[in-house]
């Protein structure tokens, strides 16, 4: 399944990575340092030099790999992107709906719970600039018309309920677990074990499914 959220603006066009290891060095203790700011202190509040000291590095070398902070800031959502969009209900290994709805459920939890952090800086980041916004939509429309395709293929299957639009139930179903993510590693809501969390949330697409 492939719930979700995001894709942004790619790295800057006059910006190429770099070639040396030592900047490669440098621009990954940029990266790390970035993260590590953001997550304690927001993305607002947060300055270059914060950055940069967190980093080690010279204050004037962090505009040798980006332009600003907020570029940076999309190069670590960028970092997250494989594990998200690697959530798809495609399908598994055994051939079962079931089990790849389970899988990837699951993959998908485990992805969110590790960079929550990041996560819940981009929801905030959402609702103040359109910037973000329209990268949160963009996302959100990749895992949600990758659902929709495999909504369809189970329907032509006759494993799937025929009346259902495949891109409404996606839209409905992924929208439903990027927001229980949110609630529950963001926001803190109890929610019983990562297995429950995922059996719940495979109960309720496999009945609204009507998955066969």
């Amino acid at each position: 399944m492939v719930y979700q959220e995001n894709d942004t603006a790619g790295r800057s066009a006059d910006k190429a990575l770099p070639r040396s290891q030592r900047g490669r060095n440098t621009r990954a203790k940029l990266l790390t340092a970035a993260r590590t700011v953001f997550e304690r202190d927001g993305f607002l509040d947060v300055k270059i030099t914060d950055i940069t000291a967190e980093a080690g590095v010279a204050a004037g070398s962090f505009y040798t790999h980006f332009d600003g902070k907020e570029e940076i800031f999309r190069e670590l959502l960028d970092g997250l992107r494989d594990d998200l969009l690697h959530s798809g209900i495609g399908g598994s290994h055994s051939g079962d709906p079931v089990d790849a709805i389970r899988q990837a459920t699951r993959r998908y939890f485990v992805s969110y719970r590790d960079n929550a952090g990041l996560m819940r800086i981009f929801e905030q980041m959402s609702a103040m600039d359109g910037v973000f916004r329209n990268a949160r939509l963009e996302r959100a429309k990749v895992f949600q018309d990758r659902n929709a395709r495999s909504i369809r293929r189970l329907q032509e299957q006759g494993r799937a309920d025929a009346e259902l639009s495949p891109e409404l139930a996606s839209l409905a179903l992924s929208s439903m677990v990027s927001r229980l993510a949110h609630v529950v590693f963001n926001l803190g809501h109890e929610a019983g074990s990562l297995d429950e969390l995922t059996d719940t949330v495979v109960t309720i697409w496999v009945r609204s499914l009507e998955i066969r």
